[in-house]
């Protein structure tokens, strides 16, 4: 019989190495001072209650997700995965792609956003500046246009650095916010749940060594999903 975790736990992968789940919208992928109960926690409860583990179960946070974006994410069941893992981070083996609905239509259908982002600790906004200002981290990612539709644009996007709120910040600053991202949008944004999903990830094994992808789509009858082609998508 499933019990409560499983029921709320998509897995997608597992073996003894990692765990590859989809993490729902508006789940705080890891505990922070809310409180409230995150993607970490529903995990490493799975595991316990699967396994019959006693004591503290590891789990290894290898990237993370902000609360309100959805999609596909991989945990690591050893430390030796969660440091293979990471490195392939730092190498940029670690592949992450996203779909967002962007408001209005992009002039250039495809490109690359380089951006210098710094994070305000006090009210957790993050802004564009300049590359000599005292904290400043470089961000990058690449975007294509896949589909227009009623002034929004479905987009693919790569990233190539890991940045909090790199995507919703970068888009915005080129005057296309993320569809519902009402904090960073401002007047341009539509007011709704944030059009941003972690659709594809690939990885290689940290000790297989296979090279794995994994590809979840956002839900296809939910606003401004909807109003695409989503189920056409395939990941490249």
């Amino acid at each position: 019989m499933s019990t409560n975790y499983e029921k709320s736990l998509t897995v997608l992968f597992e073996d003894n190495h990692i765990i590859v789940v989809l993490k729902p919208q508006n789940l705080a992928t890891c505990p922070d001072e809310s409180g409230d109960e995150s993607l970490f926690d529903l995990v490493k409860e799975y595991i316990r209650t699967k396994y019959e583990k006693q004591g503290n179960v590891y789990l290894g946070l290898v990237h993370r997700l902000d609360r309100p974006t959805g999609g596909v994410m991989v945990f690591a069941k050893t430390s030796k995965a969660a440091g293979r893992l990471s490195e392939q981070m730092r190498t940029g083996d670690f592949e992450k792609k996203y779909l967002a609905v962007l408001c209005g239509i992009l002039n250039q259908k495809n490109g690359q956003l380089v951006n210098y982002l710094k994070k305000n600790a006090v009210n957790n906004m993050v802004f564009i500046c300049t590359q000599g200002t005292d904290g400043a981290k470089e961000a990058i990612l690449d975007y294509r246009v896949l589909e227009e539709q009623s002034s929004l644009s479905l987009t693919e996007i790569k990233l190539h650095t890991g940045r909090s709120h790199q995507i919703r910040v970068q888009t915005a600053g080129i005057s296309h916010p993320v569809f519902g991202d009402m904090r960073y949008g401002g007047e341009k944004a539509v007011k709704g749940n944030l059009a941003l999903w972690a659709y594809s990830l690939a990885f290689t094994h940290p000790v297989t060594k296979e090279r794995l992808r994994f590809m979840i789509l956002p839900p296809s009858d939910d606003t401004p999903w909807k109003k695409f082609n989503i189920e056409s998508l395939k990941p490249v």
